[in-house]
């Protein structure tokens, strides 16, 4: 019996705390996984700076695993993540507002990130120097999102 009772007890607290973190935000939940999700790119991303910047030897296994996930990640629908309101005017985040009223532009620049992770996938794995030219327009692809569309 004491076993049952403090597996209730302990089931409402873990209730109760997971009320409180969603009820923090209107977008808490989309925030955060949205946020998870550009950690992945960016653990990916440095992964390949770090070769291309010589602060670690060319893998390329390694660098064609990365490039992979970017491209994959690239692919993905996550629109879920972005529900309009979840800015920087109403949550903790880096998100500008204009981000909706912008989103025909939002989306070209997520198609151009797409084809230069697509190309970084194909040629990450054959040497330094195919990886360093298709890593550029990738960084240049997250850039110019970033320059528009995240606060500083």
């Amino acid at each position: 019996m004491k076993h049952l009772t403090k597996l209730l007890i302990s089931g409402a607290v873990a209730t109760s705390v997971a009320g409180t973190v969603y009820a923090e935000g209107p977008f808490e939940e989309q925030i955060k996984a949205r946020q998870g999700f550009y950690e992945v790119v960016k653990f990916n991303m440095e992964t390949l700076g770090d070769m291309v910047k010589g602060k670690r030897d060319y893998d390329p296994v390694v660098a064609e695993a990365a490039a992979k996930n970017i491209y994959s990640l690239s692919t993905l629908n996550n629109a879920l993540l972005w529900p309009k309101g979840s800015d920087s005017s109403a949550a903790d985040t880096h998100a500008k507002p204009e981000i909706w009223s912008n989103f025909d532009d939002v989306k070209q620049k997520h198609r151009a990130w797409n084809q230069a992770a697509e190309k970084l996938a194909t040629n990450a794995g054959k040497g330094m120097g195919q990886m360093k030219a298709s890593f550029g327009p990738v960084g240049k692809s997250c850039k110019s999102c970033h320059n528009d569309y995240k606060t500083k």
